[in-house]
């Protein structure tokens, strides 16, 4: 299983919140959801790992200063999607202005930089999100219409799980089933798809016991402890080289004595045997921890 790591310093996981609801169209209860998913994350078992940041009222013209600014690991847009797959934000005077599908998907090819998981809480917006899949990891879309209470159960069950240090597939069936789960319609609850055309939802866990800060250990960094141990974390698309030797983007974090003198003695080994093919290396999992 891999744990995507917020780099050694465990820094938070930064939820972008996107909202745009012009005047225009049917008022949606999107400061619900956000306060849905808010009171989600502060309930959880890892709520000190995440930053929920919220920006109303968005235009075309905010999406590459907000993207460049913040740098999320989650975007998650909440608001209208037209019939063509567009997803509507507010022009100058507050009306809805579409989006097209291919510009949209180009700003992600190029400020992608630490984005794991895109949300498109929009009617619709499937054929979007399969566009920006090709990006991105995991993009969520919704097929059909959406009603308001559905996308607000789905919403907080998804980050639920999430901040419970669930994988992104877990979460995402689960938010579906609480869709169900309180009643609605099973078109509600089939709406939302994931895509994941570049990796295994079910391999991708944002937080988990060991990355997560906590009153007790600010920093989210593995205390050693005195047993051997190895935290092993994927960092997706950031490929570490030593030499000319590709390392399969893995992070050792933290390590017990015993743990590193294991890690250099293979890693130096793999090296010496066979230092052009060399790809991975592997720890037995009796030693992470």
């Amino acid at each position: 299983m891999d744990v995507t790591s917020m780099n050694a310093a465990a820094r938070k996981v930064k939820i972008l919140f996107l909202a745009a609801n012009p005047s225009d169209t049917m008022r949606l209860r999107l400061d619900q959801e956000v306060r849905s998913i808010d009171q989600a994350l502060r309930q959880a078992e890892y709520r000190e790992a995440f930053d929920l940041e919220q920006h109303w009222a968005v235009r075309a013209a905010d999406l590459q200063g907000l993207l460049l600014r913040t740098r999320p690991d989650i975007v998650h847009f909440s608001g209208h999607g037209s019939d063509a797959g567009e997803l509507m934000l507010e022009d100058p005077n507050g009306n809805a202005s579409v989006v097209s599908q291919d510009a949209l998907s180009t700003l992600f090819s190029f400020l992608k930089d630490n984005i794991r998981v895109v949300v498109l809480n929009a009617c619709y917006s499937a054929s979007q999100a399969e566009s920006i899949a090709r990006q991105i990891d995991c993009v969520i879309g919704m097929s059909d219409e959406m009603g308001d209470q559905a996308a607000i159960a789905f919403s907080a069950a998804f980050y639920q799980a999430i901040a419970y240090g669930r994988d992104i597939g877990t979460a995402f069936g689960l938010a579906r089933n609480q869709v169900s789960l309180e009643g609605l319609a099973d078109a509600d609850a089939n709406a939302p798809q994931l895509l994941a055309s570049k990796s295994d939802p079910a391999q991708i866990i944002l937080v988990s016991a060991v990355t997560a800060p906590s009153s007790n250990n600010p920093s989210g960094v593995a205390a050693e402890t005195a047993t051997a141990g190895v935290v092993v974390q994927d960092v997706q698309a950031r490929d570490i080289h030593i030499g000319d030797t590709f390392v399969d983007r893995r992070i050792i974090v933290n390590l017990g004595p015993e743990g590193m003198n294991q890690f250099i003695d293979e890693l130096a080994a793999r090296l010496r045997a066979d230092p052009v093919s060399y790809t991975h290396l592997t720890l037995p999992t009796s030693d992470l921890v």
